[in-house]
Order: C-alpha cells, then sequence, then structure tokens
C-alpha cells in the first residue's frame, strides 16, 4: 500500500497558515513534504475532525450529562441510552478522534522525512506533537483506557497491527505524551495563541495539554511547572474582560484554543449546531419564549434546551450573589421583560448566544481552552501539593475579575469544594465539566444526586463515566478491545 497524503487547494482564506483549507482529494505519495508550505498543509489537515466533534451532541455529553445542566432531549445520549451495540454519538467520537491521530501520525512522519532544517522540522513536529497530544486526551477523557499507536499507516502490515491493539492504560498514554511535549513545545514561540498567525496552535495549547494530561494523572508538580509557563505567557489575568468571553467574540486575547467556525449566508459557511440547544425557545419572528430579542434575529431553529439546573442556580452560582457572570450564565428575563418559562429554572446566558442565527448554522466558534481555566487549574495544582496561599490566590484572581469577595481559607476539603464550583461558575458550558468530574472520581454521586432529570438518574451507571467502546470496534479488533465495565452491569 503506497502512502496516503493530503493534497490542498492552493486558496486560502486568511494566509499560508490558515487551517481553513479544505482537502480536495488524496493522492499517493512518498515525497510529497519538501518544503515548509507543504507541511503545513499536511498540519492543516489534523485540525478538520473537530469540526465533527465540537457538536450539540457533544455538549450534551461533557455538560448536559453532569451535576449543573438539565436538558430533555430526544438525543439519547443526554438519557444516558447508550451501551456498546448503541454508542450513540460515541461512534462519532472515537471515529474523529482516530481520524485526528491518523493525520497527526502521518504529517509527523512526513516532516520527519522533509529536507528542512532541524529547527524548522523542530517547529512544525512540536504543532503536529501537541494535535496529537490533544486527540489522546480527548479519547482518553472519553473512553478512559484506549488503543495507544504513533506509526503512520505505510501498508498492509502496519494496518493490521494497529486494528488489533487493546486498550492501553490512559496513565502510561499521558505520560508518553507528556514527555514528548515537554521536549518539542519549548521549540516553539512562547506566545499567546492570539498572536499565533490564525490562531494555530502553538506554545500555550502544548503547555495547556502537558497540564490537562499532568492532573489526569495526579502529577501535580508537573501540571503546576506547566500552568508557570503559561502564566508567563498571559501574564496579568486584568487585562483580559470579563465581557470578552462571550461566544460571538472569536479569537480573544484569553483564547488557548478554538476551534474555527464562520457562517455567512453568501459565503463560507462552516458551523456547528451548539447555539440550537443553548438558546431561548424561538416562537415566531424574533420572539423567544415571550420576549422580543431582534439580535437574534428571527431565523433561528432552536432545540430541547440546555439548561442550569437546581442545583447550579440555588447553590453553585446562587442568584442573588453579586457574581458578574450571573447573565452571562443563566437569565430570568432579558433587558427587564422576564420570559414566560422561567419559573422553575433560567435559561442559559447571553455567553452562550449565536446572534443572528440563520436555522442551526451557528458561527460562532466554540472554546476549548482559555486563561481562567489554567489559572483555576494552578489552583488545585498548589492545592494538592498543599500550598495553601498561592491555592488562595490562584482562586481568587479569577473571582476577582467575577467581583466575588476574596475566599478565606478554612480546611483543605472546603477549599477543595470551592475550587470545584468555581470551576463550575467560570467554565459552565464549556466542553469541560463531566472530564473534570470523573477526573475527581465523584461525576456518579454529584450527576446522580443533583441532575433535575428523571430519564437521566433512572438509565445512569457508574459505567457510564466513560462511554463504551462501540461494538463495531471490538469486533474490528478481533476482540482485542473490550468493554468489561459495561459487561459488568449487564450492558455490553
Amino acid at each position: 500500500m503506497k502512502r496516503l497524503v493530503l493534497f490542498f487547494m492552493a486558496s486560502v482564506l486568511w494566509s499560508s497558515c490558515s487551517i481553513e483549507e479544505q482537502p480536495t482529494s488524496f493522492v499517493n505519495s512518498d515525497n510529497y513534504y519538501q518544503t515548509e508550505a507543504q507541511c503545513i498543509s499536511g498540519l492543516n489537515s489534523t485540525y478538520i475532525p473537530l469540526r465533527s466533534i465540537y457538536s450539540y451532541t457533544y455538549l450534551m455529553a461533557t455538560e448536559g450529562v453532569s451535576d449543573l445542566m438539565y436538558i430533555a432531549s430526544g438525543t439519547l445520549d443526554a438519557q444516558l441510552d447508550i451501551s456498546p451495540a448503541q454508542p450513540r454519538f460515541g461512534q462519532t467520537m472515537w471515529t474523529q478522534g482516530y481520524r485526528g491521530v491518523m493525520y497527526c501520525n502521518s504529517i509527523i512522519e512526513g516532516i520527519k522525512r522533509s529536507p528542512l532544517s532541524e529547527e524548522t522540522k523542530n517547529r512544525l513536529l512540536a504543532e503536529g506533537m501537541i494535535m496529537r497530544a490533544y486527540y489522546y486526551w480527548f479519547l482518553t477523557s472519553t473512553f478512559g483506557d484506549v488503543p495507544f499507536y504513533t506509526e503512520d499507516v505505510v501498508n498492509a502490515q502496519v494496518l493490521d497491527k494497529i486494528s488489533k491493539m487493546g486498550r492501553m492504560p490512559a496513565v502510561d498514554t499521558r505520560n508518553y505524551l507528556i514527555q514528548e511535549l515537554l521536549t518539542y513545545v519549548p521549540y516553539l514561540a512562547q506566545v499567546r495563541t492570539n498572536d499565533t498567525p490564525g490562531n494555530r496552535s502553538g506554545a500555550a495549547m502544548g503547555w495547556m495539554l502537558i497540564g490537562k494530561l499532568a492532573q489526569w494523572n495526579k502529577k501535580w508538580d508537573v501540571a503546576k511547572e506547566a500552568m508557570d509557563q503559561l502564566v508567563g505567557i498571559y501574564g496579568d489575568f486584568g487585562q483580559y474582560p470579563l465581557s470578552d468571553i462571550a461566544l460571538k467574540n472569536k479569537n480573544i486575547l484569553e483564547s488557548i484554543f478554538e476551534i474555527q467556525f464562520t457562517y455567512s449566508e453568501t459565503g463560507l459557511q462552516v458551523t456547528t449546531n451548539a447555539a440550537a440547544i443553548c438558546m431561548p425557545t424561538r416562537s415566531t419572528g424574533a420572539i423567544y419564549d415571550g420576549v422580543e430579542i431582534p439580535e437574534l434575529g428571527a431565523n433561528s431553529t432552536t432545540w430541547s434546551p440546555l439548561r442550569p439546573n437546581n442545583y447550579y442556580f440555588q447553590t453553585v452560582m446562587r442568584r442573588a450573589t453579586p457574581d458578574k457572570r450571573l447573565e452571562m450564565n443563566m437569565l430570568w428575563a432579558y433587558k427587564g421583560v422576564n420570559f414566560k418559562s422561567t419559573a422553575t429554572r433560567p435559561w442559559l446566558g447571553t455567553k452562550f448566544w449565536s446572534y443572528n442565527m440563520y436555522n442551526v448554522a451557528d458561527g460562532n466558534n466554540q472554546r476549548v481552552f482559555r486563561y481562567a481555566d489554567a489559572l483555576l487549574m494552578q489552583a488545585e495544582n498548589f492545592m494538592e501539593l498543599r500550598d495553601q496561599a498561592s491555592s488562595v490566590r490562584y482562586l481568587n484572581i479569577v473571582r476577582q475579575r467575577a467581583g466575588l469577595a476574596d475566599y478565606v481559607f478554612k480546611n483543605w476539603d472546603l477549599l477543595r469544594e470551592e475550587i470545584q464550583k468555581e470551576r463550575g461558575r467560570e467554565l459552565l458550558g464549556e466542553y469541560q465539566r463531566k472530564y473534570d468530574l470523573v477526573r475527581w472520581g465523584n461525576w456518579y454521586q454529584m450527576t446522580y444526586d443533583f441532575t433535575d432529570y428523571a430519564s437521566l438518574k433512572n438509565n445512569m451507571l457508574p459505567c457510564h463515566e466513560y462511554y463504551p467502546i462501540p461494538d463495531v470496534e471490538v469486533v474490528k479488533s478481533g476482540y482485542s478491545l473490550d468493554n468489561k465495565a459495561y459487561e459488568y452491569y449487564g450492558k455490553g
């Protein structure tokens, strides 16, 4: 089997560094990656699977099925009506996750073979390795232990070997990736993502992933050092306005990584549909749950909504607090006019809305990581390292921007609880909550205790902390893969 590489159109939207280039065909070549431009074209392919992942269903899977949100949706992922035989969105996440790995492995090997200088190679390799680390972070966070490989699929023998791989312990996968990133991230310009041409995955994303992977593995010192690097790059948190974090604002200065989406009625359309479950229900014209909101337009389509649950607005983010994020996260009224359907729970706030949306074409970027997340990670790192003063300091940096009083340390358990709640206040709806809960070891209990959705509570089992590997993939592997956790609960 000859090597497969992607051949890209010459036209670009932003610059030669744009990740908006679209592949037109596959071509056979063993010597395609000869120039830096050709290598960048190959790296562009590594971003493509993200657009299939970041959809309304992924938002349900990471935020709706948690302790903070409610969504009574016909999409069965919201009810955890999933199994190896019926993996639902799990099939898309598996397929697109490993498609991303495949693209990364191919371009990494192509760059290694290229005649470019070592300095240029290392810089390009770093971007490919960061993207590969992202996909494995995503896969291990979603499925737990998964097959891990870095080979380029160049012939039938390699393909057969990879297809028969079983689960590798996620801790080992993460350790490999941490070491690889620690080697290559320093080759990149140590600047904010917004200062990287095309908002590509750069050093900031690399340090963030080191921190994320290290926290899963409870390597708090490694995570702390990675966040130190981000603090050195991003600096004073006070220079990043809270108003910027609304999703309508693309590639904000605080951003560490965003999925790039665009919408135009007459031009390019690369959209998600996430906002369709994040806005008040539209009836006619620009009337949304009884309130006229002209800026949302008269052409949007809204689906069964994702909404903050009782635990969130009564305990985590109390309505009576002076938190500046309140109306960004949840609304009972808009510009002084009450909505009709907020007697039991509010709508998601303006942070999530897509303005002038046509049908379900949400042109907002989807925020993956931003600086506030890194600061709260650092608060957690110092807590685990038993540095009380530093932990509270980083927690209060985020609280102060939101207008909250400084947190005063009482004991370690209460500090842990406050950090977890603050992540819910700051990062609500940013594809983080379920992963955080699973990493903390309390996803099942917290979600079971606080969900308002009976169908979810009746269906959920401890095995649902991870999605099952689809049965079709288990069969393809010759049963090297398994779903033992699901089998234990009779869902295998």
